[in-house]
């Protein structure tokens, strides 16, 4: 606990809280445009290659990196992705993921549960 003169001198700074949504410029999703597709592997106790792409985001022509959820995809070089936030934690600097199921990502095929992560209709 400070005492009165402390804090006299030295008054309580605010703490900012750092805008983690910045490469989406404060939106919740964004349209991008796939550069190149590529397999990374996670961090230490976990072992197997993650898909990921290169993104660029057409508004800012910002390049990043975008995790590809689910089972096998049919994402090429120059097709659409829609992309939000979210942190893979074994990943390392990767804060988006692909949108399933919008634009050119297709959602995974013969899903029956957590259909809604994956798009996926119901039939």
């Amino acid at each position: 606990m400070a005492r009165l003169l402390q804090l006299i001198n030295n008054p309580r700074k605010k703490k900012y809280k750092k805008n983690r949504s910045f490469n989406l410029l404060s939106n919740p999703q964004k349209k991008s445009v796939c550069l190149k597709i590529l397999t990374l592997s996670p961090k230490k106790p976990n072992s197997a290659n993650r898909r990921v792409a290169k993104i660029k985001i057409l508004e800012t022509e910002k390049i990043l990196t975008v995790k590809i959820p689910g089972e096998k995809h049919t994402l090429q070089q120059h097709s659409f992705i829609l992309v939000h936030g979210g942190r893979i934690k074994d990943l390392i600097g990767i804060n988006l993921k692909g949108i399933r199921g919008k634009f050119d990502l297709a959602g995974v095929l013969n899903r029956k549960k957590s259909r809604s992560l994956y798009g996926v209709k119901k039939y």
